[in-house]
C-alpha cells in the first residue's frame, strides 16, 4: 500500500466529522440567536421611566411579532427579529445641538432623525425625562409608520421635559 493509500480512509474520516461539527455549531448559534443590541447605562431617574414604558410597549407593530434583542433587558426591545429596535436611556445625541437636524413628529412624540451610513433610520426622541432611541432596518427607509406604535406607551411613561 503506498503512503497516500494510508492517508486516503483517515483523511475520509476526519474530513466529513470536522465538516458535520462545523455544521452543527454553525446551526446551533445562528438559528435560535436574536440580533445582539447594545444596553444603555442610564441614571436612576431615566431607568425607571424605561421600566415603566417597556410594560407598556406592544407585542406587535405592523405585522411584526415581538422578539427582544440579546441580552435581556428592560431598556431594549425589538421586533421582527431586530427589523425594529428600540433603546431606552440612551445618552442625548449630539446631532441635537444642529439646528439643521431633522425631526418628525409622530402622534405628539417628537423625534429626531438620523440615518447612519450602511443602516436604516433611528429616530430619537426630544423634550422627554429619558431618551427612547428607535432604529428601524432599511425596509423602513422612507416610513415613520412603525413610530405611532410607540406615541401612547412613551407619552404614557415617560415625561416631557417642559
Amino acid at each position: 500500500m503506498t503512503s497516500s493509500a494510508r492517508r486516503s480512509p483517515r483523511s475520509i474520516f476526519l474530513g466529513p466529522s470536522a465538516a458535520v461539527l462545523v455544521l452543527a455549531a454553525a446551526g446551533c448559534s445562528l438559528s435560535d440567536a436574536q440580533p445582539s443590541v447594545p444596553v444603555p447605562s442610564p441614571a436612576a431617574e431615566a431607568a425607571a421611566y424605561c421600566e415603566a414604558l417597556h410594560e407598556e410597549l406592544p407585542e406587535k407593530i405592523l405585522d411584526l411579532e415581538r422578539s427582544d434583542p440579546s441580552p435581556d433587558s428592560e431598556l431594549t426591545a425589538g421586533w421582527g427579529d431586530g427589523a425594529i429596535v428600540l433603546r431606552c436611556g440612551v445618552p442625548r445625541p449630539v446631532r441635537m445641538d444642529d439646528p439643521q437636524s431633522e425631526g418628525v413628529e409622530a402622534d405628539g412624540v417628537q423625534w429626531m432623525l438620523e440615518e447612519p451610513e450602511g443602516s436604516g433610520p433611528r429616530f430619537t426622541t426630544t423634550y422627554r425625562k429619558a431618551y427612547v432611541e428607535v432604529t428601524l432596518d432599511s425596509t423602513y427607509a422612507h416610513d415613520i409608520t412603525p413610530l405611532a406604535s410607540f406615541a401612547g406607551p412613551v407619552s404614557k411613561t415617560v415625561p416631557g421635559k417642559f
